[in-house]
């Protein structure tokens, strides 16, 4: 049987201010709108708050209109805001009692081509269970599975399984399975907090439980850790950290409790070094990357352009499952190869980085399961 994971990027539509031409700046804006969430959700607004929102809102080009370039502030009930004549912004809310809404992030279609690559990728890798990362939600991706899949020529999977996480701008961790291979439990950590109160998963820590055609049951932990990105490098860090206290504390509960075939795959944004991701490597969990079998292509990154840097994707597996290795890969024929010379052989479509699958190469093992 084939495992693998993909970090899709999104399907059909992504968040605006994710398609900007340069990182830095999806990261002000991302940044921004995040503050300005966080503070709208408090209980009660004091003096700074308020005009600390006005700031944002502002910012985020929401100084004349309720929908910004890339943001959209929905009121249903209440007052929280007016508008002078004269221009600026005021809060004329005292706390989140006082108004009923909510702050969106607006979407934007996906290429068509790069959504057609992203296809192309998902029926070539030809898993048997594939991991996705980065999708909208169950409905886009059944939409996905049963639509786009198929006009490219590929065969549709069976099941299709994404549980809503804690990201409100819909890039969430899902399952799909072929025939014979049945999704039998799932368990979320979703509401798993730490000492504050506060989620620790950035998305969710998913545990679905796959049963093989050969009665075997496979334990699949998907993940996405928190990005570098949009924050200070040492808040990102910690979260990354405690997530994956976390996901390895809920794998040796597991094997613990007699699971022997444990795969924790999928983004976890850090490189197999970092401190962050420390608490894996402390654990008996072994990356495929350092399985005999596997071949990287020449490249050890799963990133951009695949440098070491960028190794960032993973398949971590239970020492009974990687010892049931039989070979493993990088798929990077969707992804953006660069120009000067190109690194890797692509789709023919593949003729600009707009058209990639994904900025992320696919993984996958095959298993003697």
């Amino acid at each position: 049987m084939r495992l693998a994971s993909f970090n899709v990027e999104n399907l059909f539509d992504r968040a605006k201010a994710m398609n900007l031409d340069t990182w830095a700046e999806g990261r002000v804006v991302l940044d921004r709108f995040a503050e300005l969430q966080k503070l709208l959700g408090q209980v009660t607004y004091s003096d700074a708050d308020k005009a600390r929102m006005a700031t944002l809102i502002i910012e985020l080009g929401m100084e004349e209109s309720d929908i910004g370039p890339f943001v959209i502030l929905r009121r249903n009930r209440g007052n929280l805001l007016k508008r002078p004549r004269t221009g600026g912004v005021v809060i004329t809310a005292n706390g989140r009692i006082d108004w009923v809404g909510s702050l969106e992030l607006r979407d934007e279609p996906i290429n068509e081509i790069a959504m057609q690559n992203t296809a192309r990728v998902m029926s070539d890798l030809n898993a048997d269970i594939l991991g996705i990362v980065e999708v909208e939600s169950r409905p886009v991706l059944t939409a996905f599975n049963t639509q786009v899949l198929p006009a490219v020529g590929g065969m549709p999977f069976n099941q299709v399984m994404v549980i809503d996480g804690n990201d409100e701008r819909g890039i969430d961790v899902g399952l799909l399975t072929r025939n014979g291979f049945v999704l039998d439990i799932m368990r979320s950590h979703v509401d798993d907090r730490d000492a504050a109160g506060n989620p620790i998963f950035s998305r969710d820590c998913p545990e679905y439980y796959v049963t093989t055609p050969a009665g075997a049951t496979l334990l699949v932990m998907v993940n996405h850790f928190k990005s570098k990105g949009f924050g200070s490098t040492q808040s990102s860090d910690a979260r990354r950290h405690a997530q994956a206290r976390r996901a390895r504390d809920i794998y040796e509960k597991r094997i613990a409790e007699g699971f022997d075939h444990i795969a924790l795959i999928g983004d976890l944004n850090d490189t197999p070094d970092s401190a962050p991701l420390a608490p894996l490597k402390e654990s008996t969990l072994r990356d495929a990357f350092t399985h005999p079998a596997f071949d990287d292509g020449g490249f050890p990154g799963t990133f951009g352009l695949g440098n070491a840097g960028n190794k960032i994707d993973y398949l971590l597996l239970s020492p009974k499952l990687f010892d049931e290795v039989e070979r493993g890969g990088v798929f990077r024929k969707g992804a953006w190869p660069g120009s000067r010379p190109k690194r890797w052989e692509t789709y023919p479509e593949l003729t600009e980085p707009k058209h990639a699958a994904s900025d992320h190469a696919a993984i996958w093992v095959d298993l003697n399961i």
